[in-house]
């Protein structure tokens, strides 16, 4: 991968992993078009939350606005922004403390649409803090000085499990959280290398399907209905392609209201792009996928993140959303 602007190196400090796509370097940013298709690469994670990216395209909502998408996997947003940041992709998927902590240290990156929401129903949610069956922890104040797996350190993900070890009544300076992938936890839970996990879909569902069990909804504690993540792009992209974004956001637009509306069809195209067996796909619990960020919600998550200083100065939801 190219070196990234210094811009982008400050904003990245705390990405701990680097994006996993096309090690070409050749970047999309320039919106190279073949027979009147513009073909953009957008980052994205192996996870439930992208199916509606993977469901428009399969259904056309992206080549009726004259776009092809050339999806690029990435283990966490964290990792993600840095590549839109430096041109590597378009577009890209992340969730909302990376961008928050990615615009909180100048890195130009803004919001293009909504990407999920948390169903925020406690015990019912796509994201759940889970361990093995037979584990004696029943909630998440019993954490404290536990081995606890999170995609990416120092964001979205641990923000919400502090949160809920907070709120059960615990110290969430106590619990000792470690990175890994979420389709790596599963494995790593069943087999006693850590002691939860906070998972999100579909390994949740193989969690559950290993006979885990949920001890918390920690996207849920953070606050009602919270946008989890949303769909952004670099500010430079934004003004040199102020079309292809508009096209962008419009399909996936629809991409969004057709997948909340055929959660069947969203399942299946998970299969596209995961390894997860038919059976557990079934039992996975889809996000939601409201049209619009829910602005309150994430007023309360940069209020936390700023509580447990991931910001160094405080972001500007502002000039980051739409």
């Amino acid at each position: 991968m190219r070196r990234l602007p210094a811009a982008v190196a400050v904003g990245a400090l705390l990405v701990t992993v680097t994006a996993c796509g096309s090690s070409d370097g050749s970047g999309s940013s320039d919106g190279s078009s073949s027979g009147g298709t513009t073909k953009v690469k957008v980052g994205v994670i192996p996870i439930v939350d992208v199916a509606p990216l993977y469901l428009g395209q399969k259904k056309g909502f992206f080549k009726k606005q004259g776009l092809e998408l050339e999806m690029t996997l990435a283990q966490g947003g964290a990792a993600i922004v840095p590549g839109v940041a430096s041109g590597q992709f378009s577009f890209g998927f992340s969730n909302s403390t990376s961008l928050m902590v990615a615009q909180s240290n100048n890195v130009p990156v803004k919001v293009v649409t909504n990407g999920i929401a948390s169903t925020g129903v406690q015990g019912k949610d796509f994201g759940a803090l889970v361990v093995k069956g037979d584990s004696s922890l029943k909630s998440a104040d019993q954490l404290e000085g536990k081995k606890v797996a999170i995609n990416t350190l120092k964001n979205i993900n641990e923000t919400a499990v502090r949160e809920s070890v907070r709120k059960a009544g615990g110290d969430p300076d106590k619990v000792r959280f470690v990175e890994l992938a979420f389709d790596q936890m599963p494995a790593a839970l069943d087999g006693g290398q850590i002691d939860a996990a906070m998972v999100v879909e579909p390994a949740l569902a193989t969690v559950k399907s290993q006979g885990g069990r949920e001890i918390a909804s920690p996207l849920v504690d953070v606050a009602p209905n919270l946008t989890v993540a949303m769909y952004f792009t670099s500010t430079s992209y934004a003004s040199q392609h102020p079309d292809v974004v508009k096209k962008f956001k419009a399909a996936a637009a629809e991409s969004l209201a057709y997948a909340d509306a055929h959660p069947d069809e969203a399942r299946a195209v998970v299969t596209t792009y995961t390894k997860i067996p038919a059976a557990v796909l079934a039992k996975v619990t889809l996000p939601a996928w409201p049209a619009e960020p829910d602005r309150a919600s994430l007023d309360a998550l940069e209020k936390l993140g700023q509580d447990d200083g991931l910001f160094k100065t405080a972001p500007d939801l502002d000039k980051l959303l739409p």
